[in-house]
């Protein structure tokens, strides 16, 4: 987020910090030279996000660029989707392989009728930004409907947009000549809740977590359920007693429970490694089915080396064995690939018996914000080391 804000900053949007979690934002004065300079070059490419500006530049500008893009170590990401769509609404694509440089350009952009080859949420997002300010109407079919995508619709309209069938997956947008401000607040971050939900269950706390937008959580509550979580709803926030123990609950005929990721409003693959990691200390088995990214369960040899018992099928697949705490996990030293498996490791490492270093932290930084001040003001002994 603090990346795609300074980005944002060199392109000249006017950016003031209102308080903690408040920002304002007035691009009336974007400097396009920043797009094409060895700046952009660096700062771009270390971040996933900085595709997100593509779609609102091409919209505005009729240009917009993007460097290859960096981020999580999960297997292949394509930009496909989001590039077929700036295509299908009247861009022209440019790659220049000596700079890893993606460009799209185009004097006026189309509505058009569009079926993206996937649920992409980040594609959904740019596609629409792009398709807001385009000339006639747009219809993308087999759109993402995620929370996240429903709030963005509801921002683009209250500041002039004309998107309808917000939370299904057909958004039928009807161009407009141009947009105005707006307040909006964002949703919580469900991947962060259910962080904290394994935070619990793991070092065996009774915990309470604020404002969750409960209506939002889909699946989430389901799963934990399954996995024999106890917790409870009160007003908007999740109370989770302290429970010595939990058993994963298996199918009506008694065949193994099996935990798979699906596009929402299926379960988010960026909550699996938390629930491989509850998994390792509950009562039962249970099957880890990753099936939208290829490299996410590569952590599972970092959990072996703490004792847990998981057995890896594939790249895809993990089966789970669980201690139900008879055998913690073992203090050890690990390195963090990736946002969802850091702060996996990490509540392995409060949960487990000694003290465990993770290197790398700056992809746990990435998605959590003052992570280790936040988890020492409710009891727990970390502290950042410098290198």
């Amino acid at each position: 987020m603090n990346k795609l804000i300074f980005i944002l900053g060199e392109l000249g949007v006017k950016i003031e910090k209102l308080s903690r979690n408040s920002y304002s934002f007035q691009a009336d004065e974007i400097n396009l030279k920043y797009l094409e300079s060895e700046d952009f070059k660096r700062d771009g490419s270390s971040l996933r996000g900085s595709i997100m500006i593509v779609g609102p530049l091409l919209a505005r500008f009729g240009k917009g660029y993007i460097p290859r893009p960096g981020g999580d170590k999960i297997g292949r990401r394509r930009l496909d989707t989001h590039f077929e769509g700036f295509i299908r609404l009247g861009a022209k694509f440019r790659y220049n392989k000596e700079e890893h440089f993606y460009g799209v350009e185009a004097d006026e952009l189309f509505g058009t009728d569009m079926l993206l080859d996937e649920a992409s949420v980040t594609g959904t997002a740019n596609i629409l930004m792009a398709s807001v300010l385009a000339t006639g109407t747009t219809s993308i079919y087999n759109a993402a409907c995620e929370p996240y995508i429903q709030q963005l619709c509801k921002m683009l309209n209250s500041m002039g947009a004309k998107i309808s069938g917000v939370g299904s997956n057909l958004l039928i947008i009807e161009g407009v000549k141009n947009l105005g401000g707006c307040e909006h607040r964002v949703l919580p971050d469900m991947i962060e809740i259910g962080s904290w939900i394994g935070v619990a269950v793991m070092t065996r706390s009774e915990l309470t977590i604020k404002d969750v937008s409960w209506e939002n959580l889909g699946q989430i509550p389901n799963v934990f359920r399954k996995l024999g979580i106890k917790f409870e709803k009160k007003g908007d926030d999740i109370y989770i007693p302290e429970q010595e123990s939990y058993e994963i609950q298996n199918y009506i005929d008694g065949s193994v429970l099996t935990v798979s990721d699906a596009p929402w409003p299926g379960f988010t693959p960026d909550l699996l490694s938390i629930v491989l990691v509850i998994a390792t200390q509950a009562k039962g088995t249970v099957l880890i089915h990753q099936k939208m990214f290829e490299s996410r369960l590569f952590f599972v040899d970092k959990l072996i080396d703490m004792g847990a018992k998981v057995i890896l099928c594939d790249p895809h697949r993990a089966t789970v064995i669980g201690q139900n705490f008879e055998s913690p996990l073992k203090a050890t030293k690990m390195t963090s690939p990736d946002i969802r498996a850091g702060i996996s490791l990490l509540i392995a490492a409060l949960s487990a018996k000694g003290t465990s270093v993770i290197n790398n932290i700056e992809q746990i930084d990435r998605g959590y914000e003052n992570i280790e001040a936040r988890l020492k003001s409710i009891g727990a002994k970390i502290e950042r080391i410098a290198n």
